[in-house]
């Protein structure tokens, strides 16, 4: 990271940036940032290797053969329809490395099992004997049709690389063959995963594994990326107890699916897109995977209190019970609160507005003097009532922001305090009957 960021315990820091910390109060240009976008790591069949790739949803929709190897209604792309239902932009990292599949005339452009379904049709062209049509299908989709009169004079496609020095032949369907989609994937490439997400900024992060030791390698990331780097996310795994408001402890398994935490898909999806001002409590599920909800009642209870994100039948339905995280280790100074998803969203949009704001208007640019300090002032004011606006947070007073030199003359010193709304959940009545 360029810029220090993370939390602070005294003034002390070295790298200029923003440093903020988030604590329970004792109980007796400023813009809101857009959310919807997500990062997973995958084993896939086809794809980009070695770095992060980025797909928009719209890309998807319509790109998808090319991205993902799968057109967009195919059984293998439930698990990322789901996702993008409530995305705007996923980050995804191919795990596996594998064997490019390839035969006489070309090779798959990407390792895995889907190059295998790929074919060179080689034919004469109606109109010109001396040329050759070219078809590269996958599957049975026409991909790629080119008219040449020799290898050479073949351009690689999206899913193919031509061989300019193989002899060109008719062939009513030449198939590739030994793609592969490399051995298990370990401990090793999940930690490359998360070095090169690292330098991405997203709002929530997706795990897949079901191994104790890899998902303890996600919150050890999740940690010290929101204490020490700064980065504000939350990252979703499966039955992972992390007791910390940055991990969401998915319960519920799939039934239809080799993989029982395909769930994970649709729950990065709706915590990613959710809207600052919302909750994700009682939301209905409309993914397409078939759910465990087979709970009863003092089991629903039980999840709760051990800070498990779960999903329940309710009639026909299946919806989300609660909008938590997994913390439940409350203390004075960070309480309850900390442990509901949508306090984590306000208090995250707070982080990282004002670090990006301080960061890119004041950092190096503005005097640390009186008319310097009250211009930060005026920001986060102005940042604060537009969450008020759409009420995230309630009751806010312009003189809850205290702006004030720091110990040293570089530092800025920012007190804060916000009230954030939480949906209504509990409804407690009492009826008289006269």
């Amino acid at each position: 990271m360029a810029l220090g960021g993370g939390t602070f315990l005294t003034q002390n820091k070295v790298l200029p940036g923003s440093y903020i910390n988030f604590i329970s109060a004792a109980r007796a240009a400023a813009t809101l940032s857009e959310r919807g976008y997500a990062a997973m790591p995958l084993i896939l069949d086809w794809g980009v290797e070695g770095s992060v790739f980025k797909v928009e949803a719209a890309d998807f929709q319509k790109d998808s053969l090319k991205i993902f190897g799968y057109d967009y209604t195919h059984e293998k792309l439930k698990g990322l329809r789901d996702l993008f239902k409530n995305i705007k932009t996923g980050y995804f990292y191919k795990l596996n490395t594998g064997v490019k599949a390839a035969c006489a005339y070309a090779t798959a452009r990407y390792s895995g099992i889907r190059g295998n379904d790929i074919k060179i049709v080689i034919s004469k062209n109606v109109d010109n004997a001396s040329l050759y049509d070219v078809l590269t299908l996958l599957g049975t989709t026409k991909v790629n049709l080119q008219t040449v009169p020799a290898m050479t004079e073949l351009k690689s496609n999206a899913f193919v690389e031509f061989i300019p020095t193989a002899e060109i032949a008719l062939t009513s369907g030449t198939p590739l063959t030994g793609g592969t989609n490399g051995d298990a994937v370990t401990g090793t490439e999940y930690q490359t995963f998360l070095d090169k997400i690292e330098a991405y900024s997203f709002n929530v992060l997706g795990c897949l594994s079901t191994s104790t030791e890899i998902n303890s390698l996600f919150v050890e990331f999740t940690k010290r990326m929101r204490n020490e780097v700064g980065v504000k996310f939350q990252t979703v795994l499966y039955r992972t107890a992390g007791n910390f408001e940055g991990v969401v402890n998915l319960h519920n398994s799939v039934t239809d699916d080799s993989t029982p935490s395909s769930l994970v898909y649709w729950v990065t999806g709706i915590l990613a897109g959710c809207n600052v001002n919302k909750s994700n409590t009682n939301r209905l599920y409309d993914g397409e995977f078939d759910i465990n909800v087979d709970f009863k009642q003092s089991e629903l209870e039980a999840a709760v209190n051990g800070g498990k994100f779960i999903l329940h039948r309710v009639g026909d339905t299946i919806r989300v019970l609660e909008d938590i995280n997994s913390y439940t280790s409350f203390t004075e100074d960070k309480n309850s609160d900390f442990s509901r998803n949508q306090t984590v969203r306000v208090l995250d949009q707070i982080a990282n507005d004002i670090a990006v704001l301080f960061n890119t208007k004041y950092c190096g640019n503005v005097p640390n003097d009186a008319a310097g300090r009250i211009s930060l002032w005026n920001d986060i004011v102005k940042h604060h009532q537009e969450l008020e606006k759409i009420r995230a947070i309630e009751n806010f007073k312009p003189e809850d922001v205290v702006v004030s030199k720091g110990d040293d003359k570089k530092a800025v010193v920012v007190q804060d305090a916000v009230t954030v709304t939480n949906a209504m959940e509990q409804l407690y009545m009492t009826t008289i009957v006269q």
